[in-house]
């Protein structure tokens, strides 16, 4: 991507949260182009881009650098290099009164300057701890079957208390967890693991607030995923960061489980927005399989997880030497 240098709006959408939005934010990051914009906005895959305001943007840009004619500053870098949709509140979802009723936030660049990454603790009570670990020399599990599906989920959840103050979460999320598997039988063979993340917004009134998601359907904060044999990082690439993961994927990074070891990894959880108000709370959701708000972007395949490799049993394990944490960029 270093090898592009033309001028760039990157345009993202906060509900894509299986499709296009990852690669928005990535190609934004890493293009070389001098001058280069970020948008995100919310709305169905289709719709927003080609709405009147989507539009007016895109011909603004273009106009700026194809016809000399820049009333925003796009040739200038007068114009906003970060902009984004803050989603604030629960007005629903695929309607354009829903849309419309988001402000937009601009940045000087990404992720946001301002941004303070907070630790949330996971405890074995099912708890979302800020800023505090819950100190426990004894060790625990909290397990769940693996191979869940969309229509019977495996899963565990971990809440926040009620948030005291209003406050926006804009960026990049982590979640490490200490995790491992079991076979049912108590077989010793190598196994692997997929672990589905997915961080949920509850109102102060306890209603969930979902969004509008690729094709019009009702989908939680954000997702990530990892397949755990796949765990390296390589934190020598630039790309890599405390609040973003950087992985190559190579065939000779893959390794495989072994029954009952407990291993330390992290989950990129895509780039989001949310507002979570005075009152409100979020839930982390820890899968082993598909849950509300996938959309079409469904893991069900028995070729890509077969029954040998992956049946048995998941666990977060806490206690001395285990970490559990969730890594949220809180932005003033």
């Amino acid at each position: 991507m270093n090898d592009i240098k033309v001028p760039i709006l990157s345009v993202g959408n906060w509900g894509g949260i299986a499709l296009h939005l990852r690669g928005n934010v990535q190609g934004y990051m890493h293009a070389g182009s001098e001058i280069k914009y970020l948008r995100l906005i919310t709305g169905r895959h289709d719709l927003p881009f080609y709405s009147k305001e989507g539009v007016a943007m895109q011909l603004s840009f273009l106009n700026g650098f194809l016809k000399g004619v820049d009333d925003e500053g796009w040739t200038t870098g007068k114009a906003p290099r970060v902009a984004y949709k803050v989603r604030k509140g629960n007005p629903g979802y695929n309607t354009p009164e829903a849309e419309s009723s988001f402000e937009w936030r601009s940045q000087e660049s990404w992720p946001a300057p301002s941004t303070k990454y907070t630790k949330y603790w996971l405890t074995p009570s099912g708890g979302l701890q800020r800023g505090v670990q819950e100190e426990d020399a004894v060790t625990k599990k909290l397990s769940y079957k693996a191979l869940g599906t969309l229509d019977r989920p495996q899963l565990l959840t971990f809440a926040t208390p009620p948030f005291k103050r209003e406050t926006e979460i804009t960026g990049h999320i982590v979640a490490h967890l200490s995790v491992s598997a079991t076979h049912f039988d108590a077989d010793n063979a190598p196994m692997d693991m997929d672990l589905f993340v997915t961080l949920r917004h509850f109102m102060p009134s306890g209603e969930e607030a979902l969004y509008t998601g690729t094709v019009g359907d009702p989908v939680p904060v954000v997702k990530g995923w990892l397949r755990v044999s796949l765990r390296k990082t390589n934190p020598e690439s630039a790309k890599h960061q405390p609040w973003h993961p950087h992985r190559e994927y190579l065939s000779s990074d893959v390794e495989m489980l072994v029954p009952g070891t407990v291993y330390a990894v992290d989950v990129e959880v895509w780039p989001t927005n949310v507002v979570v108000e005075k009152g409100g709370r979020l839930e982390l959701e820890v899968s082993s399989g598909d849950t509300q708000g996938v959309g079409l972007f469904r893991h069900d395949s028995s070729v890509d997880r077969p029954v040998q490799r992956f049946a048995g049993e998941n666990h977060i394990n806490f206690g001395e030497g285990h970490e559990n944490w969730l890594l949220l960029p809180e932005v003033d």
